[in-house]
């Protein structure tokens, strides 16, 4: 009966007062001349759909995105690691975290692991400005791992199944996250969400998205 619980990490275990933002701008700037409109939403999305959106949003290519965007998210890393670094952008645990992720690493039938749309090196340094250590989730999903978020909880379920060494039905994961994006993803595999309600929508925004809870 075990179950494996992915955590979201932005907007759901932490705040990180623009670090992403402030990060992807000056690498977008530089490999494309431009850092995309100001008003697209980072919420839900995976670091690579963003350049994707954002640029497409510019007038450029897939073939022109694809060609610059490792590039991209090799300067985006580096961007992250000083805007997290500075205390005018002081990252935030949200309260109640961190005695849940307690609970759950303790609990003998539940895996605590991470379903995130950060690439993985982004993740571990967001979970590190809050002091948590990246070591402490047996496992995990990335946005490196996929660009379409749908596409991640199949990759937690395939880690999690080979972590226990048999095989799990996708019902044994729970997804906590704050954006309709972490509600719907892992319903192709069966998965069951829980919202909250610690980033950019309201209770009443992603209940109506019918997560289970």
């Amino acid at each position: 009966m075990t179950r494996v619980v992915l955590f979201d990490i932005d907007g759901t275990i932490l705040l990180s007062a623009g670090a992403g933002r402030a990060a992807i701008e000056p690498a977008l700037r530089e490999y494309f001349g431009t850092a995309g409109s100001p008003s697209y939403r980072f919420d839900g999305k995976t670091d690579k759909l963003i350049v994707r959106d954002m640029m497409r949003m510019e007038g450029f290519t897939d073939a022109e995105i694809d060609a610059r965007m490792d590039a991209v998210l090799a300067r985006y890393l580096e961007h992250l690691r000083v805007a997290l670094a500075d205390p005018a952008r002081r990252a935030q645990l949200l309260p109640g975290v961190g005695p849940l992720i307690d609970a759950v690493e303790a609990a003998d039938d539940l895996v605590l692991g991470l379903l995130t749309g950060n690439v993985v090196e982004g993740a571990r340094a967001k979970l590190a400005a809050v002091d948590l250590a990246f070591d402490r989730f047996a496992l995990g999903a990335y946005g490196s791992d996929h660009e379409d978020r749908s596409q991640l909880p199949p990759v937690a379920l395939a880690r999690a199944q080979a972590l226990l060494g048999r095989a799990l039905a996708g019902d044994r994961l729970v997804i906590i996250g704050d954006t309709p994006a972490d509600v719907h993803c892992g319903r192709g595999v069966g998965a069951r969400a829980i919202a909250v309600a610690t980033g950019g929508y309201s209770v009443e925004e992603l209940d109506s998205h019918a997560p289970a809870a």
